[in-house]
C-alpha cells in the first residue's frame, strides 16, 4: 500500500464507503482504513434497512435535510445501478384517540421538512391496506422504503476501487499525528504499524468515532462528541403470525429519538419486530430471548393475533448515539475542525438513523466541506 494520499477515510461502513467513492470521483487519491475484515461489520449491517422519508427530525437539522436529500439520491442510485430496494411505504399508527394529536404533529413536522406526500388515514383505509392491523388513525408515508444495505455497500466499495481508491481492511487506527502533508494516521497491521500520510482525514469510524477524534487531539467531552452506545434488538416473526406488507410503526413516545418497537419487512417479505433501545457500556450483539414478552406486548397493541410462539431471537445492532439516557435527541456532527486546530480533519460523529438513508448526502456534504477549504 502506498503511504501518501490526498485523503484518508477511517471506517468502511455505508457512510465511509460513500465518502470514499465521492472523493475518488474527483480523481483524488484516497485510502479507506477499516479495523474489521470487511465492510459494514457494525452499525451499517445491523439495522432495519429502512429508507426513511424524513418525518421525524427537527426542521432545519442535518438529520432532516440530509435524510430528504439522501432518500431521493438513494432511490435514483438503486434504479440506475440495480441495487435492490422497494418503496413499500410506512404506516405510523395511533391505537386510540389520545394519540391522534401526536400523529397530526408528525404530519406538520413532515411538511416542515418538505415531506409533503404524507396523508392521514382512518380506520377503514388502514384496514384496506393492512387487514391485520388495528388502529384508529394512521399517518401514511408512501416515500418510505427498504433497501438491501449489503448490496449498496458492495456497489460503493466497487465504485471507490474502480475510481482508484485503496481499501485496507484489518487496519485499526492506533494513533494520529501531524505529518508533512497534514496528518499521519498510524494503523496496526500484521503485528506492526504503518503510517499513512494524508492532507485530509474523514473520521467515519461509527461506534469508534469519538475515540478516533480523541486520537487526533479533540477533547470529546468539551466538544460534545462522547458517544453512548445504544443497543437495538430484533425478533424474527415465524409460523402462522398475522402478516403485513408494509412497515408499521407506533406513534413515537420518547424524546430520546426512539421510534418504538415496530414491524418491518425485508425485500422478500420476512417480518421482524424491533428494535428496542437499551444503553450499554460497550457494543455487544447478543439478543435476550427473555424480552420476547416485552416486544409482544408493544406490537400486539396494533397487530393483534401475534403470539409468543411466533417470535424467535433475531439480530442486534448498536447505535453510535450522542445523547445519553434521559437527554434530548442530538443531531449529526459533521464538522471540519479548523477551529479546533485540525484543518482538513472532518469528524462524522453520532451518525445513527437516518444515516443509511442520508449516506449519499453526507458524502456530498463532506466533499463540499473539503473542496471549499482547498483540500480537494
Amino acid at each position: 500500500m502506498n503511504d501518501v494520499f490526498d485523503a484518508a477515510v477511517i471506517g468502511a461502513g455505508v457512510v465511509g464507503l460513500a465518502v470514499a467513492a465521492e472523493i475518488a470521483s474527483l480523481g483524488r487519491q484516497v485510502v479507506v482504513l477499516e479495523r474489521n475484515d470487511a465492510f459494514g461489520r457494525e452499525t451499517s449491517s445491523r439495522n432495519s434497512e429502512v429508507v426513511h422519508s424524513g418525518i421525524y427530525y427537527r426542521p432545519g437539522s442535518l438529520k432532516a435535510r440530509l435524510c430528504v436529500e439522501g432518500r431521493e439520491r438513494l432511490y435514483a442510485l438503486c434504479a440506475r445501478q440495480g441495487v435492490p430496494c422497494n418503496r413499500i411505504g410506512k404506516l405510523i399508527v395511533a391505537c386510540d384517540a389520545g394519540e391522534h394529536g401526536d400523529l397530526d404533529r408528525l404530519r406538520r413536522n413532515a411538511h416542515d421538512n418538505a415531506v409533503t406526500d404524507v396523508v392521514m388515514l382512518g380506520t377503514s383505509e388502514i384496514r384496506r391496506m393492512e387487514p391485520a392491523v388495528r388502529a384508529s388513525a394512521a399517518l401514511w408515508s408512501p416515500s418510505t422504503g427498504i433497501i438491501d444495505s449489503h448490496r449498496l455497500m458492495v456497489y460503493w466499495e466497487w465504485c471507490a476501487r474502480e475510481r482508484g481508491a485503496v481499501i485496507s481492511y484489518r487496519s485499526p487506527v492506533v494513533a494520529v499525528e501531524r505529518g508533512a502533508r497534514g496528518y499521519r494516521v498510524v494503523v496496526s497491521q500484521q503485528g506492526g504499524t504503518i503510517g499513512v500520510e494524508a492532507a485530509a482525514v474523514v473520521n467515519a469510524a461509527g461506534l469508534a468515532s469519538d475515540r478516533v477524534a480523541a486520537m487526533a487531539g479533540v477533547d470529546v467531552d468539551a466538544a460534545g462528541y462522547r458517544l453512548h452506545p445504544n443497543k437495538g434488538q430484533y425478533f424474527s416473526v415465524t409460523g402462522g403470525a398475522p402478516r403485513v406488507t408494509r412497515l408499521v410503526y407506533p406513534v413515537p413516545s420518547s424524546r430520546e429519538g426512539e421510534l418504538g418497537i415496530h414491524v418491518t419487512v425485508d425485500l422478500v417479505g420476512n417480518m421482524r419486530l424491533g428494535p428496542d433501545a437499551r444503553y450499554v457500556p460497550e457494543p455487544e450483539y447478543s439478543v435476550d430471548p427473555g424480552l420476547a414478552g416485552v416486544f409482544l406486548r408493544s406490537v400486539s397493541r396494533f397487530l393483534p393475533g401475534i403470539a409468543r410462539e411466533h417470535l424467535q431471537p433475531g439480530t442486534c445492532g448498536v447505535r453510535p448515539r450522542l445523547n445519553g439516557p434521559g437527554e434530548d435527541v442530538r443531531d449529526f456532527v459533521i464538522a471540519e475542525e479548523s477551529s479546533l486546530g485540525l484543518p482538513g480533519w472532518i469528524n462524522l460523529v453520532g451518525i445513527e438513523s437516518p444515516g443509511l438513508t442520508a449516506s449519499p448526502a453526507i458524502a456530498r456534504t463532506v466533499v463540499e466541506l473539503l473542496r471549499d477549504r482547498g483540500y480537494l
